[in-house]
């Protein structure tokens, strides 16, 4: 799964990674959290390019009536995701991609939870798989909201957890985010990460905190 994630690197990196016009200056994050703001990439209403969306993290399906379902659908099954009513439609219709540099998982050892830190080995930012969604409250209240497409984990995380992100390539990022794109050809993509590309590594209980948003986070213990 996904829980925790990071997005520090410099936004004209990010322009450049996600073909953007530009990119506002962001503070650095490194300790995201669910329900908490997250950036996305979509296709534009018109379909001829991308945009940048601020959107909740917890995918609230447009028919659910109580928004807090978007907390427990912070992720979606990449190998159900087509049947399950929460994410079927977003799967066929609106698809997004969440930058990000890196990760959490937690490892259970004896007395406690590690966190570990996860990421490229080239240090580089990249894109999960996302969903996303508009929900309109009867309150009149107005949301975005995206989940993180999972899949099986690959050798080097497997140690930590059985499941991760999925982390789209950049050759198929024009793939992903066009609506036209038949979904039954969607599911090649959604393989985990070549594990020989990825590093892991302890950090601080620090970031079981939502609040400690700090780049001890991210730091490897001594």
């Amino acid at each position: 799964m996904c829980g925790r994630f990071t997005l520090s690197t410099p936004t004209a990196n990010l322009a450049k990674l996600f073909d953007l016009d530009s990119v506002p200056n962001l503070e650095p994050r490194y300790n995201i959290a669910p329900t908490q703001a997250v950036l996305a990439v979509r296709s534009t209403r018109e379909g001829l390019g991308r945009e940048l969306a601020l959107m909740r993290w917890g995918l609230i399906p447009s028919w659910s009536k109580d928004p807090a379902i978007g907390s427990s659908l912070i992720n979606a099954r990449s190998e159900t995701v087509a049947e399950k009513p929460s994410f079927r439609t977003a799967f066929k219709r609106r698809r997004c991609l969440i930058p990000a540099d890196g990760f959490f998982e937690w490892q259970k050892q004896e007395r406690a939870k590690q966190p570990y830190f996860i990421g490229l080995a080239d240090r580089q930012p990249f894109a999960f798989a996302g969903l996303w969604e508009h929900w309109e409250g009867a309150d009149g209240s107005v949301l975005d909201t995206c989940t993180i497409l999972t899949t099986t984990a690959n050798a080097t995380i497997r140690p930590l957890h059985d499941r991760m992100p999925v982390i789209l390539d950049p050759a198929d990022y024009t793939t992903w985010l066009d609506a036209a794109t038949h979904p039954d050809y969607l599911f090649h993509l959604l393989h985990p990460y070549p594990a020989e590309a990825m590093i892991t590594y302890p950090v601080s209980t620090l970031v079981n905190n939502v609040a400690n948003d700090v780049p001890a986070c991210i730091q490897p213990l001594a």
